[in-house]
């Protein structure tokens, strides 16, 4: 998924928030040296961390202020362990190009040791490859393209909190099982959108179900969706897959119910659906939809807390998204804190390897692992929306489904095709 301006721009260097520990105070020198060299010294020991996304387009709510809330807070919860952390932004419009170039200029001119999220699958590649040039570190917390840790994986890239396989397999494959054997997408004309279309129409094959055909629609910039959602109803499927999310999944979702396919019996598959987009659309529109996330605020007793916690900096529902920022931080900073930062910056593939050789934990994901190939394993969570009156407050969405382990939920190693990892 992803943001906004040619380089750093209003939403980079101008809008750059930095939660800086223990630093001097502008034009004092550090412990009466002078200022070029405690300048030198507190460089050396501060990482900085960038978060690449969207801030002004359709995935903003999904990505955007509120995953940089979620950092800041990961940065807060390591201010006093003896190191600097510098946490700056930049939108990449959803473009490879502008994501490219701000990655680039982050790393070569401001020596960013971290690239969260990536945004949209496109951008996300593209900055794979950077990063693993640079050897640096990539926490991809809302690019959904499996082939991050298949054709494309990077020893030094982390895949944390969902892919396409793993939406395929989850919302795809109940709802093959629910009897929703025929299927026509709609799908978003770029990396993501194919990758999940690609997955999800595996799953239904191999289900004894048929793929009927697929309209591609122009992303960005698609707003009316009623020419291809007239085009997938004329084949008469079960199914209408929705291979898209953020703006296009909400218009999408809200003009089928304009047209009354669900009356028809056509049923909508969101193959990506956030909470946020729940809230856009309301109950009333989205009840009885299914979706899968890796996380939602009312799971249990740590994503509860963590909810408390973080909602005075937030004004959307926090989503898997968001708080994969801030566990793949977390998760980093960890690692930094273990091996110091020289060795940190020194080296993203060493870091990426602890970071593997260390077991996960955080209140959003609870216990979990980074598999050879950079693949984050946690549980996946089947969701239904509720109907309106079942839902007893502010963000009280969903109802639970279904469970899979981590170990279940995700594309078997042996079976993504990844270069650098051994058989």
């Amino acid at each position: 998924m992803t943001g906004s301006g040619s380089g750093v721009g209003a939403t980079g260097r101008r809008g750059a928030l930095k939660a800086l520990a223990g630093t001097a105070a502008a034009g004092a020198g550090v412990g009466g040296l002078p200022w070029s060299r405690a300048r030198a010294q507190q460089a050396a020991n501060t990482v900085k961390i960038a978060l690449l996304c969207d801030f002004s387009g359709m995935y903003r709510d999904v990505t955007g202020p509120t995953e940089l809330a979620c950092i800041k807070q990961a940065a807060a919860e390591f201010a006093n362990r003896g190191f600097n952390i510098e946490v700056i932004f930049g939108d990449n419009q959803n473009r490879p190009d502008v994501g490219s170039n701000l990655t680039r200029s982050w790393i070569d001119r401001d020596g960013v040791d971290v690239i969260v999220d990536g945004g949209a699958s496109s951008v996300a590649l593209a900055v794979n490859d950077i990063v693993r040039e640079r050897n640096k570190v990539f926490l991809n917390s809302s690019s959904a393209t499996s082939d991050l840790t298949g054709r494309a994986c990077s020893p030094n890239t982390v895949h944390w909190t969902y892919d396409t396989w793993m939406l395929a397999k989850s919302t795809g494959g109940a709802t093959v099982r629910d009897g929703g054997d025929s299927w026509f997408f709609i799908t978003a004309d770029y990396a993501f959108g194919h990758a999940l279309e690609r997955d999800t129409g595996n799953f239904v094959r191999q289900a004894g179900g048929r793929v009927l055909g697929q309209v591609r629609t122009p992303f960005p910039g698609t707003s009316d969706f009623s020419s291809f959602l007239v085009q997938a109803a004329a084949t008469r499927p079960k199914v209408i897959g929705l291979a898209n999310a953020g703006t296009d999944t909400i218009n999408c979702i809200k003009q089928a119910a304009e047209f009354g396919l669900q009356r028809r019996g056509i049923r909508l598959a969101s193959l990506l659906m956030f909470l946020p987009d729940v809230h856009a659309l309301g109950l009333a529109t989205t009840q009885g939809l299914i979706c899968t996330e890796t996380f939602y605020w009312d799971l249990n007793d740590r994503t509860r807390a963590f909810t408390r916690k973080i909602r005075p900096q937030i004004s959307v529902p926090l989503c898997m998204n968001h708080v994969g920022g801030y566990a793949s931080v977390l998760h980093y900073l960890k690692v930094v804190a273990e091996m110091g930062v020289p060795a940190a910056k020194a080296s993203g593939l060493e870091t990426v390897n602890r970071m593997k050789a260390m077991p996960c934990d955080d209140d959003c994901f609870g216990p979990g692992r980074i598999r050879e190939d950079g693949r984050k394993l946690h549980p996946a969570y089947l969701f239904q929306v509720k109907a309106p009156e079942e839902s007893r407050g502010e963000w009280d969405y969903y109802k639970l489904l279904q469970t899979t382990p981590g170990e279940e939920a995700f594309r078997p190693l042996a079976e993504g095709g990844c270069g650098f990892v051994r058989s």
